[in-house]
């Protein structure tokens, strides 16, 4: 089948010199999103994917079981606040959550805050919520249309109405309240000029760290930290004693600053005094509570796999710091959580799969292990001072199942809090397992498989083969409906694979993915592919890849390596263009995975895997893969211009050859984002179409 794609001017006049190498770039103009001329070529790329999707003829049938699968009721685990519990809830199908109210555990749950109020059409969703310390004042985000900007507005517990200000041009924000309950500290970028809705394309720079006056207007909030690099991201974190203001400083993705700052109970009334504790970005410091000035930290400093260290914020030089949990030989530390006093609850990875523990502050003394299955714990709720939590678990084929946990009882025993149903999922009929295999220089890559019982492996089966492979990232096992109707209702096989560059398995790991490391992700990628055909889970015809983000590059990277491994490619809200990445919105901060192209040394490894700039005419008169790039008019995270450049340099070299018969195709979603907050629609939407050109484009029969 060939396919007419609309044209798009190529201006051969636009070039950059890096290091000597002149590189052209005809397809800058579409880095302007309000442009007419980009309007219209959007309006024609959606003028040949539409009528494709919708001519599948199981697109019914696909979004019917899909909405069928999804509507089940969803809770989150309870989270106690002043006198009352607050837990997210969904009847199924709601475009977003509702938190609702307890007075107690045994009575009966009240809406407190419907997000589906704020749009007819669900695209305004919650984004960073935070409670006073009384839990009288509730401080909320709302995000429009998927863009990371936010809106903070506060509400009154008691009478439920909001307070009149409006905190605006909030982005990448801590939000944490004085103990005094009469203010709150939160992160804007007060002095960004112009547009700030998520359709537009300009770097983020000068965040300041506010603090404000509950019932004031945010004209009157006072600075209380900057920093001279206009690209530092500012965290902060009132401790749990209340007395000190933890913050820090983040440049990238990896490694932060640190410092504290001591809160007087007076009138905050200008900058605070910063004492410094880290002062360059050699490590990851993660606030977990406090004794007095004894301060815990979740850190890789000097400990790949991570470790727990005690800094006394009296003298908090390196060489007085103690260890309270060392780094484990293995297993890696992923996050700890303070509860009932002198207690962490600690989780660890152990290949992949989470490990949970309980010690006691004071002796570092191990005092409980949690008996889980093999998966995740996806949430967990409980305050330093309180002596109860509540943790979530999920695994492949298990929705979230919600635990409580009484410290007050004598023993410590975890006890069956909510157990989530799924309309007539059983999970009896999959089964689920973790396969090593190895990659181009040998190491061992784990990878999970889910199928249905009794798979015969003849190669016959399609297969979806998922990955992301970046940013210390973790991929756990979690329940998902769209890749049970793939193994249902197509006959098929998922499979996810913890590639390199992720956090699996510590800062090795994710050492060996970045940087001039950065093609081990991509040679992961295609050895799993090359594992499954091998083995007869399916045939290459039948094999696709899917990933977002991070991911995108890496499912775009692998097609212009080895088109000839894949039937399939979903691509969505792609990181595209290594060599400009770093020049819009939020990019600069990946320069701590990838490098940057104005740099000689990385300007060389990026411009030999940049997917913008490695698209090859297969040899031997083979074609490229299927392709579906799925990107967003807000994506304000990973800007569409990476998508839209993308696919017209791909459609110039490989969609005009007349043995190029596969589709190569873009989704491009309105009043949408990168995915957070996402709108229960929408997402349906998208699996559908997601789908619908899976089915189409690899003749797949969908049984219903």
């Amino acid at each position: 089948m060939s396919f007419k794609y609309p044209d798009a001017r190529r201006d051969e006049t636009v070039k950059d010199n890096y290091f000597g190498t002149e590189i052209t770039d005809p397809y800058r103009w579409l880095e302007d999103p309000d442009s007419e001329e980009t309007k219209k070529y959007v309006d024609g790329q959606n003028a040949v994917t539409r009528p494709y999707l919708d001519g599948c003829s199981f697109k019914e049938s696909i979004k019917k079981k899909i909405t069928q699968l999804w509507n089940y009721p969803k809770f989150s685990t309870p989270y106690r606040h002043g006198t009352k519990y607050y837990q997210y809830r969904n009847t199924g199908l709601q475009n977003q959550s509702v938190i609702y109210v307890q007075k107690d555990l045994a009575s009966k749950a009240e809406i407190f805050l419907d997000p589906n109020t704020f749009s007819e059409d669900g695209t305004v969703a919650l984004s960073g919520t935070a409670f006073s310390e009384d839990g009288q004042t509730f401080a909320y985000g709302l995000s429009s249309s998927g863009s990371d900007w936010l809106e903070i507005k506060f509400k009154d517990v008691e009478t439920g109405k909001d307070y009149k200000e409006i905190l605006k041009k909030v982005k990448f924000s801590p939000m944490t309240w004085m103990h005094d309950n009469k203010g709150f500290f939160y992160g804007a970028y007060l002095d960004q000029t112009g547009k700030a809705d998520g359709s537009e394309t300009k770097t983020n720079e000068n965040q300041k760290l506010y603090y404000h006056e509950l019932g004031t207007d945010q004209s009157q909030d006072v600075v209380v930290v900057e920093f001279d690099d206009p690209h530092l991201r500012i965290g902060a974190h009132v401790s749990h004693c209340g007395k000190y203001l933890v913050i820090t400083g983040t440049k990238g993705c990896k490694n932060n600053l640190l410092y504290f700052a001591q809160l007087d109970s007076g009138k905050i009334t200008g900058k605070l005094k910063l004492t410094e504790v880290v002062t360059e970005f050699v490590a990851d410091f993660e606030y977990i509570t406090n004794d007095k000035n004894l301060f815990y930290f979740h850190t890789n400093k000097n400990a790949s796999n991570y470790r727990i260290v005690i800094i006394d914020f009296d003298n908090p030089k390196e060489s007085e710091w103690k260890d309270l949990i060392s780094e484990h030989p293995k297993d890696v530390l992923d996050w700890a959580h303070a509860i009932n006093e002198n207690m962490l609850v600690v989780c660890y990875l152990q290949d992949v799969k989470n490990i949970m523990q309980l010690y006691d502050i004071k002796s570092s003394n191990k005092l409980h292990d949690f008996k889980l299955d093999v998966g995740t714990i996806s949430a967990i709720s409980g305050k330093k001072y309180h002596k109860e939590m509540f943790f979530s678990f999920c695994s492949f084929l298990t929705p979230n199942i919600i635990y409580k946990v009484d410290f007050d009882q004598g023993s410590i025993k975890e006890t069956l809090f909510h157990e989530t149903k799924v309309g007539d999922f059983e999970s009896s009929k999959y089964e689920t397992k973790q396969v090593f295999y190895k990659s181009k220089d040998g190491t061992e890559i784990p990878m999970f498989i889910i199928n249905k019982k009794g798979l015969v492996n003849d190669g016959s089966k399609p297969c979806l083969l998922y990955g992301y492979g970046g940013f210390n990232v973790n991929l756990t096992p979690s329940f998902g409906v769209s890749r049970l109707v793939f193994i249902e209702n197509f006959d098929g096989v998922y499979a996810l694979a913890n590639i390199r560059g992720g956090g699996e398995y510590g800062d090795n790991w994710h050492n060996g993915g970045r940087f001039g490391k950065k093609q081990n992700c991509f040679d992961d990628f295609q050895y799993a592919a090359k594992y499954l055909v091998e083995n007869k889970y399916t045939k290459v015809d039948k094999l696709i890849i899917q990933g977002g983000s991070n991911g995108g590059l890496l499912v775009a990277a692998c097609i212009n390596q080895a088109p000839e491994l894949f039937g399939a490619a979903i691509c969505q809200v792609g990181v595209l263009d290594m060599l400009r990445f770093h020049k819009f919105t939020i990019g600069y901060a990946w320069k701590s995975d990838y490098g940057c192209s104005e740099e000689q040394e990385q300007f060389e490894y990026l411009y030999k895997y940049s997917p913008l700039h490695n698209i090859r005419v297969p040899q031997n008169g083979g074609q490229y893969p299927a392709t579906l790039l799925l990107t967003a008019d807000h994506d304000d995270r990973v800007v569409p211009l990476h998508s839209l450049k993308f696919i017209a340099e791909l459609q110039n070299k490989i969609g005009r050859l007349p043995t190029q018969k596969n589709p190569l195709m873009i989704r491009i979603e309105t009043r949408a984002g990168h995915g957070a907050g996402k709108p229960t629609s929408k997402i349906i939407e998208e699996v559908t179409d997601t789908f619908c050109f899976i089915s189409r484009a690899l003749n797949l029969t969908f049984s219903s």
